[in-house]
Order: C-alpha cells, then sequence, then structure tokens
C-alpha cells in the first residue's frame, strides 16, 4: 500500500468512505428487493438499510441471539477485489421467502427440504449478486462472485468462520441490515469482508486517496 494507505486500518475508516458503503447499502438492498419482488411477483416495501462496522465478536448478537439459528450464505469475492462475503437471514424470514416461493401458507414451518434449500440458494445468490453489482457500478472495479455455499446453523458459530478466516486483516467487518416485504417484513444482513489490499482499491476507485 502507498504511503498514504500507511497505518490504514478498518477502524480508521473516513466519513466520505462511509457514506459511499451506505450508498452501496443503499443501492444493493434496492437491487435485492427488486429482484425478489420480482421472483415472488410481489409488491415489497424496503426500510432504509442500517449500516455499521462493528468487531466480529458484537456481530453475531447485532443479528440475533448468538444461539439463534440462521440461515448463512457466504462466497467469496475474486478479481479486483479479494475477500469474501455474507448475506444472512433470521430463519422465520428465510420460511416465509421459500413459503412464497412454493407457494404454500406463509406460516408453513417444517424443516427445510433439499428443494427449499435450492431455492434458499437461488434467493442468496440473487441477493448476493445485487449488492456486488452495487459495489462494481459505483467503484467500476470488476468483481467476480463464487458460487455460494449455504448454512443453516448457530448465528456464532457461521461468523466464527470469517472471523477466523479474515482475523488477519482486522477486527472489524462492515454490516449493512436491511427489511423488506409486503405484509411480513424480511430482515437480511449483509456482511462485506474485503482484503486490506482490497479496501485500498476500493479507496482508490473512488477517488479518496490516489
Amino acid at each position: 500500500m502507498g504511503d498514504i494507505m500507511a497505518g490504514f486500518t478498518l477502524e480508521q475508516v473516513n466519513e466520505m468512505y462511509f457514506d459511499v458503503l451506505k450508498e452501496i447499502g443503499n443501492i444493493g438492498a434496492g437491487n435485492a428487493t427488486t429482484a425478489i419482488a420480482t421472483m415472488l411477483n410481489l409488491r415489497m416495501d424496503m426500510h432504509v438499510p442500517q449500516v455499521r462496522f462493528l468487531t466480529f465478536q458484537e456481530l453475531p448478537t447485532a443479528i440475533s441471539a448468538e444461539e439463534d439459528l440462521v440461515v448463512g450464505i457466504f462466497l467469496e469475492v475474486k478479481q479486483d477485489i479479494d475477500g469474501s462475503m455474507m448475506f444472512l437471514l433470521d430463519l422465520e424470514s428465510a420460511h416465509y421467502l421459500v413459503n412464497k416461493l412454493m407457494g404454500r401458507d406463509p406460516s408453513f414451518n417444517e424443516e427445510f427440504t433439499e428443494m427449499d434449500l435450492s431455492a434458499l440458494q437461488e434467493i442468496g445468490n440473487i441477493i448476493a449478486a445485487s449488492y456486488l453489482s452495487a459495489l462494481a457500478s459505483l467503484t467500476g472495479l470488476t468483481i467476480s462472485p463464487s458460487v455460494p455455499y449455504l448454512c443453516i446453523d448457530m448465528a456464532a458459530a457461521i461468523l466464527s468462520v470469517p472471523a477466523i478466516q479474515f482475523g488477519q486483516y482486522g477486527e472489524h467487518a462492515l454490516l449493512i441490515e436491511t427489511k423488506f416485504g409486503d405484509d411480513v417484513n424480511v430482515n437480511g444482513y449483509f456482511i462485506l469482508l474485503p482484503e486490506v489490499d482490497s479496501y485500498d482499491k476500493i479507496l482508490g476507485a473512488l477517488g479518496i486517496v490516489s
């Protein structure tokens, strides 16, 4: 990294950059809401996303009680930006989306079948692509996502994976909390974990540093 970025840590992200991240959250959540609404043939309203920088230790409780089951969609990003991203849904939201997609009663709450899990992975694909598209369009960078990995586990367990894998790059992660829905709100959490060199590229692409 150049002299301007010497000693840069994720904790020192400046206000301009944070505003840009909020804009990524707004555009990404808007794209995701539109895509899911089209997929389910529903009209969905979106609340203004909440964007926060949190330590890995704070992430699980910011999403739910640490022992609560959540659906996690994890993928790696490559090319101009290296790192990973996650999208998490609370179990109630995941059931609601799958039931809508399958044409079932919205309150159906049985264990997910293989077909349900495939539907969830497709929903995760759409949501992840929406956020990465927003990041790519704002920065002009090329971002290639891997095939997403889906798991259902306790929030603390799911979030321990990126904490171990990416803790070497800093102790903080960007959390974008978004709510969208019709008669029921879907609660989703987007977590972006770029490597430090990729933060440098993002900042440079936005003209915040040279």
